[in-house]
C-alpha cells in the first residue's frame, strides 16, 4: 500500500523589506512521504523569497519535469524555477533552458563538494542563482514544522527570520552564485 502525503496548512504572514513586499499568504503544502520536515520548511523559505501571486508550488518529488517552486507568465512561459537541494547539472542547464530565471537553496552536508564539482559545468548558465544554507540554521527551521503553522517570515539584508509558536529562527544564505536578475 502507497504511502499518501501528509498535508500542511501555513499561515505566512511575509514582510520582505528588501524588495518591499508585504503580504499574507493561506498556503496548503503536500509533503511527499519521503521529503523531510527540512525540505518542506525550506519550500516555503523558497516561496517567501521569491513570494508573489503566481508564484506557485510545484510536485517536484512526485514529478520530475517541475520544480518545487515555480512562475509562469499569462502565456505560460516560465520566468521562474527554484530548486531544492544539490541538483544534477544536467537538470539545472535544462530549467535554464526552460526559465527566464533559475534559482537553487542548496543546503545539507556536502554543499561545498557538490558546489565544487557542478560550478565549472554550470558556468553557461547565465540565468543561474545558487545560493547556500547552513545546516544548523535549516535543522533549527524545521523544528518549527507542525501539520498547521501560524508562520511570520521578515527579510531583510538577506538575512531571514522566521518565527512562530515554537519559537524564532535566523538563516542567512550565503551566495555561491549570483545573476543580475538573481534574488536577494
Amino acid at each position: 500500500m502507497a504511502l499518501k502525503a501528509t498535508v500542511f496548512k501555513v499561515e505566512l504572514q511575509l514582510a520582505d523589506l528588501d524588495r518591499h513586499y508585504y503580504a499574507d499568504h493561506a498556503l496548503t503544502l503536500a509533503r511527499h512521504p519521503s521529503e523531510t520536515d527540512e525540505r518542506l520548511m525550506l519550500r516555503l523559505l523558497a516561496f517567501a523569497a521569491q513570494a508573489d501571486t503566481a508564484l506557485a508550488f510545484g510536485r517536484g518529488l512526485c514529478e520530475a519535469d517541475e520544480p518545487a517552486l515555480w512562475r509562469k507568465d499569462l502565456s505560460g512561459n516560465i520566468e521562474l524555477w527554484v530548486e531544492l537541494g544539490q541538483p544534477d547539472e544536467r537538470r539545472l542547464l535544462r530549467a535554464c533552458g526552460l526559465a527566464r530565471q533559475v534559482v537553487v537553496w542548496a543546503y545539507g552536508g556536502g554543499v561545498e563538494l557538490w558546489w565544487k564539482q557542478a560550478a565549472e559545468r554550470l558556468e553557461r548558465a547565465r540565468n543561474l542563482s545558487v545560493w547556500q544554507l547552513p545546516p544548523a540554521q535549516t535543522q533549527a527551521l524545521a523544528a518549527l514544522a507542525e501539520r498547521t503553522l501560524q508562520l511570520q517570515c521578515t527579510i531583510q539584508e538577506g538575512q531571514f527570520l522566521f518565527s512562530s509558536a515554537r519559537g524564532a529562527v535566523t538563516l542567512e544564505p550565503r551566495c555561491l552564485r549570483a545573476t543580475d536578475g538573481g534574488v536577494l
